[in-house]
């Protein structure tokens, strides 16, 4: 088996112990993305929708410095402090993912880090 990490200035460098994404043989386990702007590293502004979007460019970043890209994701997770939010998430998504879309858990949690309202990790199998 092997195991290699990837990097990329396109996606935040991590704010702790943990790679961007780690790929083992052809699947690319992509870390939970929040909406750090990755020049600045700061949280992204505006309303959730901004926050959604910023959470899914970062996760195709990553995807794509994996050699592989949000369709190929098997699984997504995606978390939030508040399900009055899940609709809003459902439209963003929409625009990132193509169907078949990948399996997916939406999670409500208590809170994320820096104070941010939504997270999400994917599992991607690269051809």
């Amino acid at each position: 088996m092997s195991k290699n990490t990837i990097n990329t200035d396109g996606a935040p460098s991590a704010i702790g112990t943990y790679s961007q994404a780690v790929q083992s043989d052809n699947l690319l386990f992509i870390s939970g993305q929040i909406p750090l702007d990755p020049e600045t590293m700061t949280l992204v502004e505006g309303d959730f929708a901004d926050r959604a979007h910023r959470v899914f460019q970062n996760l195709r970043a990553v995807a794509e410095a994996g050699g592989g890209s949000l369709d190929d994701a098997v699984k997504l997770t995606i978390f939030l402090t508040d399900f009055g939010n899940f609709a809003t998430v459902n439209e963003v998504m929409a625009q990132y993912f193509n169907e078949p879309y990948p399996a997916r858990a939406a999670v409500g949690v208590a809170s994320l880090p820096l104070g941010t309202d939504i997270e999400a990790e994917a599992t991607l199998s690269l051809k």
